[in-house]
């Protein structure tokens, strides 16, 4: 796609495709005429907002709502030009969300390149903690993902058709702060993360430190060097086994869910489903990948590095006699039901070489029992790519030991590392939250 840049190529081999049904058409709705946006703080790790807008405030697109307490010249825009509508608070008054209703189409104009306080600066991000881009931080590299292999992600070579040209100019604006890396991984997910290709091509210790953008965001970047105009633009993919027509939709960050909830949920009287999906139970929005990303409500804002959107039936039904049953519409990666057979021969590659479609599944989100305790199987290791023990790791990081932490490699991951690990776990525990949590210590301890 990109003739005039250099793109890595990588093979990885471990890791598990869901067959997750109700991928996107590729037909883009545009909905950028959406009147209210957010800009959600909580969002971004490690992000402690000062606020500089009230209700009422006019503002422009580009123009900072919330300030970093820590640094004063990370900020986060204003994804439009218009109203401060609302400041969303949640306990002990944190700030949640700052909305804006959008009343004119100006932005902020200025001719700039790529600095801290430029407004697209927040889609840069660090390793490790995923936090935004310090800018006293000399990065080994700067990684950019081609290809996102979360169930049901959009395609990025269809996302990006016809910004070539702004893509490049946001990746040679990015080579002032280090060597970009373009890399198109092949292999099941997660081939596409950005903690696959580091672990592959250079691993981070302690002390060191890496950072990558959304190919998307690129792109966005691009759009800010050569015209000077923000406008924080993606296509996203919208689909999952409860979604109307699944499709793609062009829209501005943080734009709110309304019209995309009200195309695509089975009924109308929302959140019950029609009886032609057996179910009439209530459906679960979420923004970001299925496997890692936030439920929303249907009227909520999509988050602010979020390049897709899944609806998912409630798994609030129980089964009848459960796992006793032979599960031939139930995906199993543990050989528990019969479609774990089944599912080798509906995902082999040979299918895609004749033109013929794998399997998929109706997934809810049920998962098929409690709590348990936490037990050694084996199987994280077939599912997880990195040149770490994860289950040890995860262990770990759940009793504290920080020395242990860091000599099995926590400064290389991030939760989504782990979400096909928590997606298999036989003991249904919260592996991303644990991760989170453990990451959290290392870097408050980092700044104090």
């Amino acid at each position: 796609m990109f003739k005039s840049l250099m793109v890595n190529k990588l093979k990885i081999s471990k890791g598990l495709d869901i067959p997750l049904g109700g991928s996107a058409e590729r037909f883009v709705v545009d909905t950028r005429g959406v009147e209210r946006y957010a800009v959600k703080p909580p969002d971004v790790v490690g992000f402690t907002p000062r606020l500089l807008v009230a209700e009422g405030d006019t503002v422009v697109a580009g123009q900072p709502l919330v300030q970093d307490k820590r640094d004063e010249r990370l900020f986060l825009p204003s994804p439009v030009s218009g109203t401060v509508e609302a400041l969303v608070r949640g306990e002990k008054r944190k700030l949640l969300e700052v909305v804006v209703c959008r009343t004119s189409q100006t932005s902020l104009t200025s001719l700039t390149s790529l600095t801290p306080e430029a407004p697209v600066w927040w889609m840069i991000k660090e390793r490790p903690f995923g936090i935004i881009a310090n800018p006293d931080h000399k990065p080994k590299g700067i990684f950019v993902s081609l290809r996102d292999t979360n169930p049901l992600a959009p395609d990025l070579d269809f996302a990006l058709k016809g910004r070539e040209q702004e893509f490049e100019a946001g990746v040679k604006a990015l080579e002032a702060y280090g060597e970009v890396h373009l890399v198109k991984a092949e292999g099941p997910h997660p081939a596409g993360n950005i903690g696959t290709i580091v672990a592959v091509l250079d691993p981070i210790n302690k002390g060191e430190y890496v950072w990558s953008v959304n190919a998307q965001d690129v792109a966005n970047i691009g759009r800010w060097c050569l015209t000077g105009e923000y406008k924080p633009e993606r296509v996203i993919a919208v689909g999952g086994p409860a979604a109307k027509c699944p499709k793609y939709y062009r829209v501005i960050c943080g734009a709110c869910m309304e019209r995309i909830s009200e195309a695509q949920m089975m009924d109308a009287s929302y959140p019950r489903l029609s009886r032609e999906t057996r179910a009439s139970r209530e459906t679960r929005i979420i923004s970001g990948s299925p496997l890692s990303g936030s439920t929303v409500a249907p009227n909520g804002f999509l988050g602010m590095y979020d390049q897709q959107v899944c609806f998912i039936e409630e798994g609030d039904k129980y089964d009848f006699m459960g796992w006793l049953m032979p599960g031939l519409k139930k995906f199993s990666f543990s050989k528990t039901f019969l479609s774990g057979l089944l599912g080798k021969l509906g995902n082999l590659e040979i299918l895609d070489t004749l033109g013929m479609p794998r399997m998929s599944y109706n997934f809810n989100t049920n998962v098929h029992g409690s709590v348990r305790p936490f037990l050694f199987t084996g199987s994280f290791e077939r599912v997880f790519p990195f040149d770490i023990y994860p289950l040890q790791l995860i262990k770990a990081c759940i009793v504290g030991d920080v020395e242990l932490q860091e000599k099995l490699g926590i400064y290389e991951v991030e939760p989504e590392d782990f979400a096909l690990c928590e997606f298999i776990d036989p003991s249904k525990t919260e592996i991303q939250s644990i991760i989170r949590e453990a990451l959290e210590v290392l870097r408050k301890e980092a700044i104090a």
